[in-house]
């Protein structure tokens, strides 16, 4: 026996979610009215890890030990990955689309297994507005601290 309760709602004029003149929607209450395609998602912030990773790799393409040089580099230090976070997590970055694989595009030795990964351009994009959130993030906590912003 179905239980749902589905109505169905005639807009005359236009439907108030798209726009259409004269749609006729069926309405299902038990789909979360938060839910919909239209709301504009805020994207998570990257984890750390992958975080290093798309920064390091803003000026291109790398190896995984180069960019394992890099993040140390670029955190002075602060931040050692190890090969098995490093592995991990540019899996993750190209199964999420940030990264590729460039390993057929770069001149190589013969003997050279290595594995050369460069961002994607949704890759650049994640950088870059990781770059900016976490430019104003500083911005906004320093405009709090006593004293104004730090020496």
């Amino acid at each position: 026996m179905d239980t749902s309760v589905n109505t169905t709602l005639d807009f005359s004029d236009t439907d108030s979610i798209t726009g259409e003149m004269g749609c006729n929607r069926e309405l299902d209450y038990r789909t979360s009215i938060y839910h919909t395609p239209i709301m504009d998602r805020t994207p998570k912030p990257l984890p750390g890890a992958s975080l290093h990773i798309v920064l390091a790799l803003l000026e291109g393409e790398l190896h995984g030990y180069a960019l394992m040089r890099r993040v140390a580099e670029l955190s002075d230090g602060a931040v050692k990955m190890g090969p098995g976070t490093l592995y991990g997590t540019l899996n993750r970055l190209v199964d999420d689309g940030l990264i590729i694989e460039t390993t057929d595009r770069v001149t190589h030795a013969e003997s050279e297994r290595r594995r050369y990964y460069e961002l994607t351009p949704n890759g650049r994009a994640a950088a870059l507005a990781e770059l900016a959130r976490l430019r104003t993030l500083v911005h906004r906590v320093t405009g709090h601290l006593t004293g104004g912003a730090p020496a």
